[in-house]
């Protein structure tokens, strides 16, 4: 009895290891870190290959099979978590104001944040829209700032591939790259 809940749990845990390193591999392959993408991706597939070599060899043990599902649904919510955490990669923010853009500008550059502003053309007129490109680490003190400044503004928040030049928030502090 021990024997086989000792197994389930290692195939648990093997699955919640190996789904995670998953999910860490393919964001760092889509963020232009193909050598640390498929180091990760070694080990994943030998803690997968022990993994389903147990289940296999033993068909007929229904907890295996179970604890292999259960790890690969955990090992996918726990790479999102650590992905969330480690947020990799900067993000770029278009923002149009719904008050004046003084005020939101002059405070995002206060904490820090390189902001560039133009004037688009909306509905209403002339619009100003900011463009602030940051750490996705820095994403909640930007809403926070955004929200406290600016409830009612428009915004969108995107990924970015590459990035050079101009000012990008660092530790807190604007310098220049």
């Amino acid at each position: 009895m021990w024997s086989i809940l000792l197994t389930g749990l290692l195939i648990f845990l093997a699955r919640l290891t190996d789904v995670s390193m998953g999910t860490l591999r393919q964001i760092m392959i889509i963020r232009g870190q193909r050598k640390i993408g498929a180091l990760i991706g070694f080990f994943e597939i030998i803690i997968w290959i022990l993994a389903i070599s147990r289940v296999l060899s033993n068909l007929n043990q229904f907890y295996n099979i179970i604890a292999f599902a259960s790890g690969f649904a955990m090992g996918n919510y726990l790479g999102a978590v650590i992905e969330e955490k480690i947020a990799l990669g900067y993000v770029f923010a278009y923002v149009v104001p719904k008050n004046s853009t003084a005020n939101l500008s002059e405070e995002l550059r206060k904490a820090g944040f390189g902001v560039t502003t133009v004037t688009g053309m909306g509905l209403e007129g002339p619009r100003p829209i900011l463009h602030i490109v940051f750490k996705r680490k820095d994403t909640k003190q930007f809403l926070n700032l955004l929200k406290a400044h600016d409830k009612d503004a428009f915004y969108t928040i995107l990924d970015v591939r590459a990035e050079s030049g101009g000012y990008i928030r660092r530790t807190g502090i604007a310098k220049k790259k």
